[in-house]
Order: C-alpha cells, then structure tokens, then sequence
C-alpha cells in the first residue's frame, strides 16, 4: 500500500499545484519557459502513475475486503463511466456543449470514474485509489470554477456537431476499454 499511497502523493500532488500554489506556478513557468515546466510536470505525474499502477497491483494480490459491494453497484457504475469517457474528450473538443456548461468536464469526468469505482470495489486498496481522485476532483473542481470566476471566464457558444463527436468518441473509448482493455489491463471485466 506505500507504493499506491506514494505514487498517488506524486501524481495528484503535481496535479495540484495550480489549486494550492497557482501563483508559485506562475512564477515557475515564467522563470523556466512553459516547455520546460510541461516536461518536469509530465515526468513527475508518469513517475506517480507508475507508482500507482504497480502499488495498486501490489495491494490488490493482497485484498483486505472492507465492505462488499450491493448488487446493483456494477450495473449503476458502468453508465457513470461511460458518461466519464463521454466528459474526457468534452474538455479539448472545442464549442461542444459539456465544455460551455460544465466549464472543466475532464475533471468531472474523473469524479464520475473515481465515484463509480468505489460503488463497485468494496477493498482498502480501491478506497484509496478511487477515494483520492475523487477527494481531488472535488477540490480541483470547485477550485478552477473559483478561478474562472474571479477571472471572468466565458466559454464560446456550442454546437451541436461537436456534441455528436464529443459523445461518439467518448462512447467509442469507452467501449473499447470496457469490453477488451479493462479486463486485459485488471483482470476485471466489468461487462461480465
């Protein structure tokens, strides 16, 4: 479990800085360059990543059961995560409407993902995943809407075409890694 907390500390730790030290931040990217600062902030989170997928790996040969998940919780997460790929691509798909609504749906769309898996995982090591990227997508959510705010952010009006590629991409991602990558990548196959 010290790999996954670890490399959950690196990860959402480098995906943090901008709701804890925004001004730190800047002062980085203008000291060093943005290239620069992309490269160490891309190192750093793939070091995390990494760690968290070997830490989760290791916990779950171990599982330590702290609740058994209701029956209905599989069938309710699988269209919750189907909604999360449908918000991921939302958030670089220009005028789509989850962008001009939501104003930050990729991370909604890891709320979504982070909230659906603890519904269907009932072990510690998937209460600590799930649980701190959805701890961190709430924070990080409230706190970029905070910044939009403060700076008066307005998002271009939608179209309804870029709606369509936001979902048909999203739905098609989502398809592929529920039914062939989830269960090669996690031994789980959540659609049976």
């Amino acid at each position: 479990m010290t790999i996954l907390i670890l490399g959950l500390l690196i990860f959402l730790g480098v995906h943090s800085v901008r709701i804890v030290a925004d001004d730190w931040r800047s002062a980085q990217i203008a000291r060093i360059g943005e290239k620069r600062w992309k490269g160490i902030y891309s190192i750093a989170s793939g070091i995390g990543l990494v760690l968290i997928i070997w830490g989760y790996g290791l916990a779950r040969a171990h599982p330590v059961s702290v609740w058994i998940p209701p029956t209905w919780a599989r069938p309710v997460a699988m269209p919750l995560v189907a909604i999360a790929f449908i918000l991921l691509p939302a958030a670089h798909v220009p005028n789509n409407h989850f962008k001009t609504l939501l104003g930050h749906p990729m991370v909604l769309g890891v709320l979504l993902w982070a909230f659906a898996h603890l519904l269907a995982n009932g072990t510690l090591s998937a209460i600590v995943l799930f649980g701190a990227f959805l701890l961190w997508a709430i924070v990080d959510f409230i706190a970029a809407r905070r910044r939009d705010l403060l700076a008066g952010t307005t998002y271009p009006p939608a179209n309804v075409a870029r709606d369509g590629m936001v979902i048909v991409s999203g739905l098609i991602a989502w398809a592929l890694f529920a039914f062939l990558l989830h269960g090669w990548l996690f031994g789980v196959r959540p659609m049976g």
